[in-house]
């Protein structure tokens, strides 16, 4: 089971740098800013728990940008552990199917607690603000389900 882990958390990384990848070149084709719906969340769910990330500004700005990145690593290699353990439990997808459920379970945990903590409103999203969160995470659910499966099949 550690190494089904191990290894989903592999798969989760290569999904993560894809969406990275993906997100960045949107970013340079169309000259849109980076978002700080990840430091917003981080600081904003900081608070609720009691725990404010400390630092003057800049100190405080630098931790949260790292900690919203941060998080984003966790979600992304996490869902790759979720993926090989429930393909390991026997639930054995197709590549497309297992890579659109990975990608749809990767945008869920990142976007409702944004939604929640009313860092952002999915609701009043545009159709390209919806294409600029889907996409990436379309792209990270199929590169990571389709490694966990090389992963599988090299065993």
């Amino acid at each position: 089971m550690i190494r089904t882990v191990g290894r989903g958390l592999l798969a989760g990384a290569a999904g993560t740098t894809a969406l990275n990848v993906v997100t960045y070149a949107d970013m340079a084709l169309r000259g849109r800013p980076t978002s700080s719906a990840p430091e917003t969340t981080v600081s904003r769910l900081a608070d609720l728990v009691g725990r404010p990330v400390p630092g003057d500004d800049e100190h405080r700005g630098n931790r949260l940008s790292g900690l919203g990145a941060l998080s984003g690593l966790l979600v992304g290699t996490g869902a790759g552990a979720v993926a090989a353990v429930t393909r390991r439990a026997g639930l054995r997808l197709p590549v497309w199917l297992g890579g659109v459920l990975t990608g749809a379970l990767v945008m869920a945990a990142t976007d409702a607690p944004m939604a929640g903590l009313k860092v952002s409103d999915p609701r009043t999203w545009s159709a390209t603000d919806w294409v600029s969160d889907a996409v990436p995470h379309l792209v990270h659910g199929l590169v990571t389900y389709a490694a966990v499966v090389a992963y599988e099949d090299r065993r």
